[in-house]
C-alpha cells in the first residue's frame, strides 16, 4: 500500500480547480464577483469563444497594490473575512480559493492599481508558474486577465461544451450578477459583441426588464413583503407572462445569486393554481434575511445555502409571492397575439364556410331570468361548416350603458358558446367562460376556505358511496377535517370506500365521485411533498374545476353580465388556475386598423 505524502501545491490548486472552476462561466462568477465586493461602481467584462480563450474583467474598485496582488494569489488568502465569524460574511466572495484556482489551469494575469497610488503592478502566472512581475501603468482599479483555460489540461478541456453553450452560460450568470447589484453598472461583450450594457440604477423593475426581457415591465408587479427579520422584495411576472423553461427565474439571498432548491419549489408551490405543469413563472425576487440565519458555505461554487428555519423561508415566499399577484387582480394578457388577428387578404369565403353570426346562437336575447343563478345545459354546439346563414329577429334590448365603472363592459353575445364577446368603453373584450368562471368558483372555495366558520355546503338528500382505493381514503380520511371547513363533507366508510354527506355549495351540481377521485389522486402526488396550504389549494382547485361552467354551455346576457361583474371584484381572475388567459382586450384603434380606418 502506497505512503500516506503531502500533494505539491499545483496538484492541489487543479483539484480545487476542479470545485470552483469547472467551466469558463464559473471562472467569470469568481473574477466578478471580486469586482463587486472591491466596491466598483462599473464593471467591464470581455470574453472570446464563451470563455474558452479570453476572460477579462475591469473594474474601478479599490484596486490592490504589489504585495496584496502576490497575496491574493495564495489559496485561502482573503480580504472578505476580517475576523473567524464565517457565519457572518456579507460579501459575495470569502474562501481565497478563485485566483490561484484559475491561475492554476489558465494563463492568468493581473493588473492592478490602489485607489491614490501613483503605482501599478503587473503579476502573470501561467498554470501556475510566476512568468511576470513588473510595474504596469494602469488606472486606479483591477483588470484580470484569464487565457486558454483548462490548455494544458486536456482531461478538463474536453469536457467542457460548444463556444456557444459555454457563451450561454457566461451571460446567464453576468444577468444574475447585473440583477443582484442594480446600484452597479456592468458592460459585457462577447468576440467584440455588445451583450449587456446596463447603467446603475435605483429601480430593479427597470433593472430586471433590461436584463430578462422588455415585456416583463408590462405583465408583472411588484413585491415586497415583510415577516419578523426577513423581508422578500423583487418582481414577478403574472401567471399569464410564463415560460415553458424555469430559466428564468433569478433567486438572491442577501445579495448573493443561488440555484436552491428550497427557493424553486417554494416559487412553484406560490404559482401552484395559477399556472399549467409545465409552464414556469419569470421573476426576480430577493430574500433578505439576517446572516446567522442562513449558512452560505454549503457549496465550493456558493450557489446554494441552508437556512435555519426553511419552512418559514418558504411560507415567507408563498404567502408574499401571492400577495403581490393578488394585488394584479383583474390583470389579463395585455395584448392577443397578432398572429391571431388577420384581415382577409383573398376574396371573401362562400357562406357555407363562414362562421355564423355571434347573435344566431340560441343564448342570445331572452328575458334573462336566472341570471348567474342557475347556469342551464345546452346541447353541444353544432358544426357551422355547410350549413347556410341563420338569423332571428326578435325584440331588441335596451342596451346596458357602457362605462368606466365597468373594465370589462356589458355582454353582447357569444361565440361557439365558449367566447363571451363584450363591449368597453375601451374596446372590445373577448372573454373564455370555462376559464374565466373557473378562477371566480376558486376564489370563492377559497374565501370560504380561509374563513373563521365553515365554508357555505350543500348536504346531500341522499348521502353518496365512493369507492377508492384504500390508500386514498387513508389520505382523504386524514384530511376530512380540513375538507369539512372547506363545504366537503366526507367520512370512512368501511375499508375502500368514502360516504360524502355535503359539497361546498358552489358545486352542489358537481359530481361527488369525479370530485373526490381526484381529490385523491392530488394528495397522492403532492400530500408529502407540499406544505398543508398548498395541499389546500391543489384541493380547491380541484373543485374549482369540477364546480366551473363548461364550453358549449349557452348562457343568457344577464349569465354572461353576472360572470363580468364578479370578474371584476374577484382577485387573480385575469388568469384560470393554469396560467392562462381569461380575457383579452382590443382597443378601438386596433379594430379600427383591421379595417383600414387607421
Amino acid at each position: 500500500m502506497a505512503r500516506i505524502r503531502r500533494l505539491p501545491e499545483t496538484l492541489v490548486n487543479r483539484i480545487a480547480a476542479g470545485e470552483v472552476v469547472e467551466r469558463p462561466a464559473a471562472a467569470l462568477k469568481e473574477l466578478v464577483e471580486n469586482a463587486i465586493d472591491a466596491g466598483a461602481a462599473r464593471i467591464a467584462v470581455r470574453i472570446g469563444e464563451g470563455g474558452l480563450s479570453l476572460l477579462e474583467v475591469t473594474d474601478d474598485g479599490c484596486g490592490m497594490d504589489r504585495d496584496e496582488i502576490a497575496l491574493a494569489l495564495e489559496r485561502h488568502a482573503t480580504s472578505k473575512l476580517p475576523d473567524e465569524a464565517i457565519e457572518n460574511v456579507a460579501s459575495l466572495g470569502f474562501r481565497g480559493e478563485a485566483l490561484p484556482s484559475i491561475a492554476s489551469v489558465a494563463r492568468l494575469t493581473v493588473e492592478s492599481r490602489s485607489q491614490g497610488s501613483d503605482e501599478g503592478w503587473r503579476r502573470v502566472v501561467d498554470h501556475g508558474d510566476v512568468v511576470a512581475d513588473e510595474p504596469a501603468a494602469v488606472p486606479p482599479g483591477t483588470r484580470i486577465r484569464v487565457e486558454d483555460i483548462f490548455a494544458r489540461v486536456p482531461a478538463r478541456r474536453k469536457f467542457l461544451r460548444s463556444a456557444r453553450s459555454e457563451y450561454a452560460a457566461c451571460l446567464d450568470v453576468m444577468r444574475r450578477l447585473a440583477l443582484a447589484r442594480p446600484g452597479v453598472g456592468f458592460l459585457f461583450e462577447h468576440d467584440g459583441r455588445r451583450a449587456i450594457d446596463v447603467q446603475p440604477t435605483t429601480d430593479m423593475a427597470a433593472r430586471a426588464a433590461q436584463l430578462i426581457a422588455r415585456e416583463l415591465a408590462d405583465n408583472a408587479v411588484a413585491v415586497d413583503f415583510e415577516r419578523g427579520p426577513v423581508r422578500l422584495s423583487g418582481i414577478a411576472g403574472l401567471p399569464t407572462y410564463n415560460r415553458g423553461v424555469a430559466d428564468h427565474q433569478y433567486l438572491f439571498v442577501n445579495g448573493r445569486p443561488v440555484k436552491d432548491r428550497l427557493l424553486v419549489g417554494a416559487v412553484r408551490g406560490a404559482y401552484s393554481d395559477m399556472l399549467a405543469r409545465d409552464r414556469h413563472a419569470v421573476l426576480a425576487l430577493f430574500v433578505d434575511v439576517p446572516p446567522s440565519e442562513v449558512d452560505v458555505n454549503v457549496h465550493p461554487a456558493k450557489t446554494e445555502v441552508r437556512f435555519r428555519d426553511p419552512a418559514a423561508i418558504r411560507g415567507l415566499i408563498v404567502s408574499g409571492l401571492r400577495e403581490a399577484l393578488g394585488t394584479a387582480d383583474r390583470r389579463s394578457a395585455q395584448a392577443p397575439a397578432a398572429s391571431a388577428m388577420r384581415q382577409w387578404q383573398s376574396e371573401p369565403l362562400a357562406p357555407d364556410a363562414m362562421a355564423r353570426g355571434i347573435f344566431g346562437g340560441a343564448g342570445w336575447g331572452g328575458d334573462g331570468a336566472g341570471a348567474a343563478a342557475t347556469l342551464r345545459e345546452a346541447e353541444p354546439p353544432r358544426a357551422w361548416q355547410g350549413q347556410p346563414l341563420q338569423g332571428r329577429a326578435e325584440p331588441a334590448l335596451e342596451a346596458a350603458p357602457v362605462t368606466e365603472e365597468h373594465p370589462l363592459g356589458v355582454a353582447r353575445g357569444q361565440i361557439a358558446n365558449t367566447y363571451i364577446v363584450a363591449e368597453a368603453a375601451d374596446g372590445l373584450v373577448l372573454v373564455d367562460q370555462h376559464a374565466a368562471h373557473e378562477r371566480l368558483v376558486l376564489e370563492r372555495l377559497r374565501a370560504g376556505g380561509a374563513g373563521e366558520g365553515p365554508a357555505a355546503s350543500q348536504a346531500l338528500l341522499l348521502p353518496e358511496v365512493v369507492e377508492l382505493d384504500e390508500p386514498d381514503c387513508d389520505r382523504i380520511e386524514a384530511q376530512a377535517e380540513t375538507l369539512a371547513r372547506m363545504g366537503l363533507v366526507a367520512e370512512r366508510f368501511g375499508a375502500a370506500a368514502m360516504l360524502v354527506r355535503a359539497v361546498p355549495a358552489a358545486l352542489a351540481k358537481g359530481d361527488p365521485h369525479a370530485l373526490l377521485r381526484d381529490i385523491a389522486d392530488d394528495l397522492a402526488q403532492n400530500g408529502d411533498a407540499l406544505l398543508l396550504g398548498e395541499r389546500l389549494d391543489l384541493v380547491l382547485a380541484t373543485m374549482a374545476c369540477h364546480g366551473s361552467v363548461r364550453a358549449g354551455r349557452v348562457l343568457s346576457v344577464a349569465e354572461m353580465n353576472a360572470l363580468l361583474r364578479e370578474m371584476e371584484v374577484t382577485p387573480r381572475s385575469g388568469q384560470c388556475n393554469h396560467g392562462r388567459p381569461t380575457w383579452v382586450k382590443l382597443s378601438m384603434a386596433e379594430v379600427e386598423k383591421l379595417f383600414g380606418r387607421r
